[in-house]
């Protein structure tokens, strides 16, 4: 049976996933070494369990995703923080320097077009944490991959490595941050 992978976008770009289509052919080669069994690039609606990798991008930045979080804990192997977001909070962490309800009201109300108005339906729309954290602050994670974005080489190789059961050791080229 081949490994089981999946991909995860919390809060960020998706810059992450794009990089890891940008491996090109190499997908091909990918495909014959691994089942993606979950990912935004397919149309799976459930995480699965018994997962053998799983790529996190972007910051734990709502209550669903530290819930997410630690589903793909709770069911995978290896967890890989993916990207600069997943692994400091990055980009999406800039929001940290203000109150959450500044952040509410500059977005939803101050730069509305129409209806100004915070949502309160959490059932649609996410409820924000205080702040927009890295992934390895709610959970354990096995391995990090640097970058905004990282490269297509460095996700190859870190999806290697896993896949072969050995976790990724990068040169210091591949361990700065974005």
């Amino acid at each position: 049976m081949k490994p089981r992978v999946a991909t995860v976008w919390l809060g960020g770009c998706s810059g992450c996933h794009m990089s890891f289509l940008d491996m090109d052919e190499r997908l091909i080669e990918l495909a014959d070494k691994m089942d993606l069994v979950y990912s935004p690039i397919a149309d799976i609606k459930q995480f699965p369990v018994d997962v053998d990798v799983t790529l996190v991008e972007g910051a734990v930045a709502s209550v669903e995703h530290e819930e997410f979080a630690l589903q793909i804990r709770k069911n995978s192997r290896y967890v890989v923080s993916f990207g600069d977001c997943a692994t400091t909070g990055n980009v999406t962490a800039m929001r940290n320097h203000m109150p959450l309800q500044e952040v509410l009201e500059r977005s939803y109300v101050a730069l509305a077009d129409h209806s100004p108005q915070i949502p309160r339906d959490h059932q649609s729309i996410a409820e924000l944490m205080p702040q927009a954290r890295p992934l390895h602050e709610f959970v354990t994670v096995d391995a990090f991959i640097h970058g905004c974005p990282p490269t297509a080489d460095q996700i190859w190789f870190a999806v290697n490595e896993l896949l072969q059961g050995r976790m990724p050791a990068y040169s210091h080229v591949y361990l700065r941050y974005g």
